[in-house]
């Protein structure tokens, strides 16, 4: 009796020592805790001591971007670079040594838009944040589209170009709406909200087959003058080996914000073709106008 005495009270003491170390922070409210609790335990989050997280606290890009990407299980594992990219190749204000900077590149490979210069202690809005964690949750699974629209009562506040992925963050129910009716898109999301979002979006993704992801090979571009208004412009593979590897620039889309946007597509050689066995370097060439900045993308569907 004694013994089942001792077991029991050691299996209390189990259970809520279990307990404590899931809810681990104080200041969580419930409605948030499971989230939170899950996301620290995979790294995701922490709290800014062993107590508290600051649920009401506002979440800056960097910690926005740092949670989706390790929310999601975002990384370049099927990506292929002439050289290890760094931040400060992408973004005018990310420090190639900052502890967020890999996720900002994770994020650019995967992409999610984030200005190039971004500022990374800029606080993030409901809707900035809503947006990138829906691009990114699209990036992982096939969604079935529910054709039905949800009425947002300050739905004139959003930015055009969110309203779409905010609708559909309120259909897969990864938020909602207020008691009013509203997303508040332009209010700034506190840290507890984008740990339930983050947390909801992976119950999400887990529930749908995950969609095979293409292999992203790196392409390197050279800029080279030819006189005050032109430049020469290559895009190149780096080594391959053999002579059945091509590149092939289709077009050019020059962009208002001075932006000459270079689509490619890639050949690679076809199963039992007899190419020279031979180390090369496929590249192609264009001309531009100097007053553009040359960016390389590849074209639809050659991915």
């Amino acid at each position: 009796m004694k013994k089942l005495a001792a077991l029991t009270l050691t299996t209390a003491l189990v259970g809520s020592l279990t307990f404590s170390t899931a809810f681990a922070f104080s200041d969580v409210e419930d409605s948030q805790a499971e989230a939170v609790s899950a996301l620290q335990s995979r790294g995701v989050v922490s709290g800014i001591d062993n107590e508290h997280f600051a649920p009401k606290g506002k979440i800056s890009f960097a910690q926005s971007v740092q949670m989706i990407v390790k929310g999601l299980d975002l990384n370049l594992d099927l990506l292929r670079f002439i050289k290890a990219p760094v931040a400060s190749d992408i973004y005018t204000n990310i420090p190639d040594n900052a502890w967020y900077a890999e996720a900002f590149v994770i994020a650019h490979y995967n992409g999610l838009e984030i200005p190039k210069d971004v500022n990374p202690n800029e606080t993030m809005t409901r809707e900035q944040f809503g947006y990138l964690l829906i691009k990114a949750l699209e990036k992982k699974g096939n969604f079935p589209l529910v054709k039905m629209y949800i009425e947002i009562k300050d739905g004139d506040q959003i930015t055009p170009g969110y309203q779409g992925a905010l609708q559909r963050m309120l259909l897969y129910k990864i938020a909602s709406l207020d008691k009013d009716g509203k997303l508040n898109p332009k209010g700034e999301l506190t840290r507890g909200e984008a740990a339930a979002w983050v947390y909801n979006a992976g119950k999400v993704m887990a529930a749908h087959p995950q969609k095979p992801a293409p292999v992203v090979e790196d392409v390197a571009v050279a800029v080279e003058k030819v006189n005050d208004d032109v430049n020469k412009v290559t895009l190149s593979r780096g080594s391959k080996p053999s002579a059945g590897y091509g590149i092939t620039i289709t077009d050019i889309r020059f962009d208002q914000d001075g932006q000459a946007v270079i689509h490619y597509t890639l050949q690679d050689p076809q199963p039992d073709s007899m190419n020279a066995s031979v180390v090369t370097e496929p590249k192609a060439v264009t001309y531009i106008s100097s007053k553009y900045k040359a960016v390389a993308e590849q074209a639809a569907g050659n991915e």
